[in-house]
């Protein structure tokens, strides 16, 4: 997929919408849903009544609906620019992200109730199936947790990013196709161990499993950076929930979907935001992943085994390759608002939502410290990381304090402690169970999290 923050912007081109009113048709004698439509029109006099009523209305509810068109029309930008500036006094021009980013920052700006009409509409020409994601019962502004203006397509259909339900694995001698520098989402849950290549998982964004027994999916957004493992066995569910990728994103963030209900859910949180499963509680627990390189992960898992590259799917599973140019740059490839006073916003921080509380470590805070003696709110923690290899892991540590010595990791009283994937494990068989977190870009964790987190800053 070709980088380009503007050619995403553009991506779909334009979209000619059926139904279009006779061309001296007046603007008075147009609905507001109409006039909505004729934004996309390929009638020139339906298009221009459709701007003079909504300049004459000069009412900030068919904002939602201009920026929208704008997105997805090359021949009318200039025009739905200006109606833009006359509703808002604003001035972005033609540029769609930074209008995407002026609607995060005002959502004191309501859309018109036939606002949701209008993008169900649109959305449904792009792919039908976007229907099942947006039912009008459910794209309320009442019955959603996000805001309907505020999700864009990603450019592909639905499963167009396909996940990878119970893939193939392989024994480690096998993966002859693997490098030894290339990163892993490594997991181990009960003593069975298993690797999923980045290089793999860049194309597939999720993958539905049972490991150990635990039926798991991994949400993996390489838009926001993030790879969250989550449990899918949820309370008053008989079955275990099965996830893919929508098609849809949320401030740069991808919106997977669980296929029993069609609902559509924040791959961060782990919450249902849209659809069916929305006020039902339900929040997905996390389980631990680390990134880190296969030679390490064979090192400190010798009998790991890994995803195959007989995927049933036709990809470039070489290394570097997948997202190359994105991970490369220092821009997002969609719209969202981030602060970055402290940080850039594709730094990456490790994140950890546990007990009650938030709290990230920016990654380069381990460059001359590999370990780490913290706290979130009132747990004592314990991490352990590398940026070179982008991997860390959290622990309880109780009432220990924990220091490097020779490569191993001895506590205050200078007993050493033995670092697995489940636990530490000390003196006499004491252990202090692992806590689960995941890598991100800064963006998606100060977006997400906001105020609501702390962020270490030692």
């Amino acid at each position: 997929m070709e980088f380009s923050r503007r050619s995403f912007g553009r991506a779909a081109g334009g979209i000619a919408l059926t139904g279009a009113l006779p061309k001296m048709a007046l603007a008075q004698e147009m609905t507001l849903l109409e006039a909505q439509r004729a934004a996309l029109s390929a009638d020139i006099p339906e298009f221009e009544a459709a701007m003079a009523l909504m300049k004459a209305r000069g009412n900030t509810d068919m904002v939602a609906s201009l920026i929208t068109s704008l997105r997805f029309s090359r021949a009318r930008g200039v025009q739905l620019a200006e109606t833009l500036r006359a509703l808002t006094g604003e001035d972005y021009f033609t540029d769609w992200f930074d209008w995407m980013l002026w609607q995060e920052r005002n959502p004191q700006i309501k859309p018109h109730e036939d606002f949701p009409t209008f993008k169900r509409e649109l959305m449904m020409r792009i792919d039908t199936n976007f229907g099942e994601f947006l039912r009008p019962e459910h794209i309320q502004p009442e019955q959603m947790r996000i805001r309907l203006e505020e999700i864009t397509w990603g450019g592909v259909v639905k499963d167009g990013i396909p996940s990878l339900d119970n893939p193939d694995l392989i024994a480690a001698a096998d993966a002859e196709y693997m490098r030894g520098d290339d990163l892993v989402f490594g997991v181990s849950i009960n003593g069975d161990s298993r690797a999923y290549p980045l290089r793999i998982m860049g194309w597939h964004e999720m993958f539905n499993e049972v490991i150990g027994g635990v039926p798991l999916a991994l949400a993996y957004c390489t838009l926001c950076g993030s790879g969250i493992l989550f449990e899918t066995q949820v309370p008053g569910r008989a079955k275990p929930l099965v996830f893919g990728s929508s098609g849809f994103l949320y401030r740069s963030n991808k919106l997977m979907f669980d296929r029993e209900t069609n609902s559509l859910w924040n791959q961060y949180t782990g919450k249902p935001v849209v659809g069916p499963l929305v006020g039902s509680g339900i929040a997905l627990q996390q389980r631990p992943v680390v990134i880190t390189t296969w030679d390490n992960w064979q090192a400190s898992n010798p009998d790991t085994k890994v995803l195959s590259v007989n995927t049933g799917h036709r990809r470039d599973y070489g290394s570097g390759v997948v997202y190359n140019d994105y991970f490369g740059s220092p821009d997002l490839m969609f719209p969202a608002q981030v602060d970055q006073r402290e940080h850039a916003q594709k730094d990456y921080v490790f994140a950890v939502r546990e007990f009650g509380a938030a709290r990230a470590w920016p990654l380069d805070a381990f460059a001359n410290q590999p370990v780490i003696n913290d706290a979130i709110a009132d747990k004592p923690l314990l991490l352990i990381g590398d940026p070179e290899t982008r991997s860390v892991r959290a622990y309880e540590r109780g009432g220990q304090t924990f220091a490097p010595f020779a490569g191993r990791l001895r506590d205050q009283n200078s007993d050493e402690w033995r670092v697995t994937e489940d636990a530490l494990i000390g003196p006499e068989g004491a252990t202090l169970p692992r806590v689960a977190g995941h890598i991100s870009y800064w963006f998606a964790w100060d977006n997400y999290m906001g105020d609501a987190a702390t962020v270490y800053e030692g």
